[in-house]
């Protein structure tokens, strides 16, 4: 498949539209576990075919609001129960207090791969070594499944360090590209005053 070529130079990017640079990661074998355990009264817990409501709040508080993720809230209920209702997909949270607060989902719909499809913490866990505990756990729960490859992707609308806490947990990069999609604070997903660090152009 040939990949169109951009010239050096700025492109305008549409009004009510959102431009991202989305970096491709893989590891072909597993990666060694970095040190790092659970904080204090905080467990990592399957979801099997979890609720619609609990699943879309817990990603919203996750990524939604601060770092833009919205591809899920876009989906129909019909939409969104086939993929988590697949017995290949695997939902975990981080439960601290009873409250879920951190997100990890693992699809090894593809033959021999997996996709870290959804990983992050919510702002209570951010810089406790929450993330690196459930990175090791990902990749444990991964690599025990008969796969080739486990493969990621994020963009420069995440967080700004989950590039390279990717490759220190053992992702290399091997792809990169531009997506536009419809800014979710014009559509309705969201408020304007989420994901500030993006400005909204109308």
């Amino acid at each position: 498949m040939s990949v169109p070529v951009l010239s050096n130079g700025f492109y305008d990017v549409p009004p009510g539209k959102l431009a991202t640079v989305v970096t491709h990661l893989e590891m072909r074998a597993p990666a060694p576990l970095r040190p790092g355990k659970a904080p204090d009264g905080v467990t990592l817990a399957p979801f099997p075919s979890p609720d619609l409501g609990w699943y879309r709040d817990l990603f919203t508080r996750v990524g939604g609001h601060d770092w833009l993720w919205f591809s899920r809230l876009k989906m129909t209920d019909a939409d969104l129960t086939t993929i988590l209702g697949d017995p290949k997909t695997e939902v975990f949270a981080l439960v601290q207090n009873g409250q879920a607060e951190g997100l990890l989902e693992l699809d090894f719909r593809a033959e021999r791969a997996c996709e870290l499809a959804f990983f992050g913490v919510t702002s209570a866990l951010i810089g406790t070594g929450a993330g690196r505990y459930m990175m090791n756990k990902a990749i444990t729960r991964a690599w025990a499944q008969p796969i080739d490859r486990f493969h990621v992707h994020t963009c420069t609308l995440d967080h700004p360090g989950a590039l390279s806490f990717y490759i220190r947990s053992g992702f290399i990069p091997y792809r990169q590209q531009i997506e536009i999609d419809d800014d979710p604070r014009l559509s309705g997903e969201f408020p304007k005053s989420a994901g500030p660090h993006v400005p909204v152009f109308t």
